[in-house]
């Protein structure tokens, strides 16, 4: 497992609070990662149902493991504790533990 680049799939919503903080975190530690709107492509929403087991996003899959239904704030405390990144003091450009709105 590199700790360099691990390997990130994020299921997102195009316009959710919950999808903005997981692009906030992936911007404030300058990680990679391969974005499949699940809005817009409902294949996407198949892969992540099936992938996860359940229906609802944010997933973010990291080398491999799925982290279901889970905030920016949950992604960079899970990769925090499984050592992919060192804990960072400076501010995402997005709130990272918001919910989507119903806009």
């Amino acid at each position: 497992m590199s700790k360099e680049n691990p390997t990130i799939v994020a299921y997102l919503k195009t316009y959710c609070g919950w999808s903005e903080g997981v692009r906030a975190i992936m911007k404030k530690y300058q990680l990679e990662f391969t974005e499949k709107d699940i809005i817009q492509n409902e294949a996407f929403r198949w892969e992540m149902e099936q992938k996860s087991g359940q229906p609802l996003s944010p997933c973010v899959e990291v080398n491999g493991t799925m982290l279901a239904d889970v905030s920016g704030e949950e992604v960079e405390t899970w990769m925090i504790e499984n050592g992919l990144i060192e804990r960072s003091d400076e501010q995402p450009e997005a709130p990272i533990n918001a919910s989507c709105t119903n806009h």
